[in-house]
């Protein structure tokens, strides 16, 4: 069932408040309410949609990932269930202009300097978090994926619809990206372990990120965040890109390096 659709106010700035730079340096995540302009929102609502009932690849199945609450294979119930389309870049020409609107590129540039890097390899996704059959997602920092020279990169997650507790929405640990954590506190998948008592108390402090249509949550790479499954009866759509500041480039032969990227123009 398509989400309710909701007029995104007009923006006056294509900046952060020092607040809001300030809660983003302090919390590593901060969230801009109605950034997402409602125009392109429905338009990838409807590219999204419509990949979804085509089955247009790449996609990743819940069924791929293993996490808890997952369908164990393809061929038992659920089994097909997409939890993410990959490569939204390239599905329509909206995600692009998302991509390189004013208000979102100047903020961008507040948190990682003038020129601004999108890689393609990570993230470039509409998260599709499904009622029944959609799966929970550990504690971790993106970072675990990436590799570049500095870890300083910041993701961009648009919501298309309503994100609240009930359907899954993030939730995060308030200044977890300045938090010195060793190895040892993750598990073999790099998941941050919850059987750790130093790691429960941490986890006792995180917030849940509620999101409406056009909302939108920056936060840091280093940012431990988690999610649950859906338990409402709608499914839950996530655009989700990542950015790097030009002067910290993936690391040569890794997979942060295998795919192109986009230099975001600069509107300053």
């Amino acid at each position: 069932m398509r989400p309710a659709s909701v007029e995104s106010p007009p923006i006056a700035t294509a900046a952060f408040s020092a607040e809001e730079l300030g809660a983003f340096a302090r919390d590593g995540f901060v969230v801009v309410r109605g950034l997402g302009e409602a125009r392109l929102c429905r338009r990838m609502l409807d590219v999204t949609l419509e990949g979804l009932h085509r089955r247009i690849e790449p996609v990743e199945l819940e069924a791929d990932v293993h996490y808890p609450g997952a369908p164990d294979s393809r061929e038992v119930a659920g089994g097909e269930t997409v939890r993410r389309l990959k490569q939204a870049h390239s599905r329509d020409y909206a995600f692009t202009e998302w991509m390189t609107r004013p208000a979102l590129v100047g903020r961008l540039q507040q948190l990682l300097g003038p020129e601004i890097v999108c890689p393609l390899a990570h993230h470039n996704c509409v998260m599709t978090k499904h009622p029944a059959y959609s799966s929970e997602t550990g504690w971790h920092q993106d970072i675990r994926y990436w590799s570049y020279a500095r870890p300083e990169l910041v993701t961009v997650w648009l919501a298309l619809g309503v994100e609240r507790e009930r359907n899954g929405c993030l939730r995060v640990i308030p200044g977890s990206h300045q938090m010195p954590i060793d190895r040892s506190r993750f598990d073999e998948a790099v998941f941050f372990r919850e059987d750790l008592a130093e790691n429960q108390a941490l986890i006792e402090t995180a917030r849940p990120v509620e999101l409406e249509p056009g909302d939108v949550l920056f936060f840091h790479c280093r940012t431990l965040h988690a999610a649950s499954r859906n338990l409402s009866e709608e499914t839950k759509y996530s655009v989700v890109f990542t950015f790097r500041a030009a002067d910290n480039p993936p690391l040569g032969g890794t997979r942060s390096a295998a795919s192109p990227e986009l230099l975001i123009p600069d509107y300053s």
